[in-house]
């Protein structure tokens, strides 16, 4: 499934939910199982003018966003299941378990911070 839309912000309520998380906050987990690959959702973001909660780096640019959807709960993880990619998606990144946390890779630069 894709955006009915390219450029419309989405999340796949199907296949993910909210819940409290064991690393930090809240946290983005699988509904049910999700394949390799598959798309999880589009971004609603904003620009952002510094760092703080729900905000990304995308690429290479520099630009920063505000994340305003659930997809901004994905936690830091050292092995991750899911990215974030340019295009403001974020997509599967191996096959994931229902009720696993969804992780993404900070960076070295955040795990400091």
């Amino acid at each position: 499934m894709t955006s009915p839309d390219a450029d419309e912000p989405y999340v796949r309520h199907d296949l993910v939910y909210v819940d409290d998380s064991p690393i930090e906050g809240k946290g983005l987990f699988a509904r049910r199982k999700i394949k390799k690959g598959t798309e999880l959702g589009r971004l609603k973001v904003k620009e952002a003018r510094g760092n703080g909660p729900y905000v990304l780096t995308i690429d290479e640019s520099g630009e920063r966003y505000r994340v305003l959807c659930n997809l901004r709960y994905i936690n830091h993880g050292d092995t991750p299941n899911v990215a974030y990619c340019d295009d403001l998606t974020v997509e599967a990144l191996r096959n994931i378990k229902p009720g696993e946390e969804l992780l993404h890779y900070y960076g070295e630069e955040w795990e400091g911070a």
